[in-house]
């Protein structure tokens, strides 16, 4: 992340108060203007599409439209935007939808205000922006699936095709990927989806999450 640029944060949350809380600790960092907020999902999708910020907080459990709905649609549409899911369920079913329908972040709302900052921030940077206390229940469900695969070994991935996926784990975008292994963005992307559609896992944070949390460590060795 550029110290000096700024990111455009839209809210869509169906309490008034939390979205005053969430645009009062947007103000406290310089890097992330809160420009719009919406109490349900039809209305964020549209102020998403009119607007077409940085950043999505996207609560889950709303009246009409909720928060699953309301995420593809945004990720279906030709707005490139981060999309964080930002709730009070840690429910098992609710976090593996999220992420399987492209969220970009599982955030709870009991986070201290400057781990939310933070994690915002790691997400920006392509980093997995997920609340620490729900990553090895993520991975347990992943493992957990019918048709997941429980190791490496199984997974039938090239050398290359793993050697991306270990950069994934670190955070790293495909942009930055792409010149750590001096290959292009675009031979990074169709890695990823090869990566993804091997591991039957449908985004690169449940990839990254599967990864950091495999029940054999000596498989996985990430400088």
């Amino acid at each position: 992340m550029k110290q000096d640029e700024t990111y455009l944060v839209v809210s869509i949350d169906d309490h008034p108060l939390y979205r005053k809380g969430i645009a009062d600790l947007l103000d406290m960092d310089e890097n992330l203007q809160m420009i719009g907020e919406a109490a349900d999902g039809m209305q964020g999708l549209e102020l998403v599409l009119e607007t077409d910020p940085d950043i999505v907080l996207l609560d889950i459990d709303m009246k009409g439209t909720n928060g699953i709905e309301t995420l593809k649609a945004i990720k279906s549409s030709n707005v490139e935007t981060l999309v964080l899911m930002l709730t009070v369920s840690d429910n098992e079913d609710d976090i593996v939808a999220a992420l399987r329908s492209g969220a970009d972040g599982y955030l709870l709302k009991d986070m201290e205000p400057e781990d939310m900052l933070a994690a915002i921030h790691e997400a920006i940077d392509g980093k997995i922006a997920i609340s620490k206390q729900l990553t090895q229940m993520l991975a347990y469900a992943l493992r957990s699936d019918d048709d997941s695969i429980d190791d490496l070994a199984s997974a039938g991935l090239t050398n290359r095709e793993l050697e991306i996926l270990k950069h994934i784990a670190k955070g790293e975008s495909n942009k930055v990927i792409a010149d750590n292994l001096d290959i292009s963005a675009a031979t990074v992307k169709v890695h990823v989806k090869h990566i993804l559609k091997k591991l039957n896992l449908r985004s690169r944070v449940e990839a990254a999450v599967w990864l950091l949390n495999l029940a054999d460590p000596d498989q996985l060795n990430v400088n």
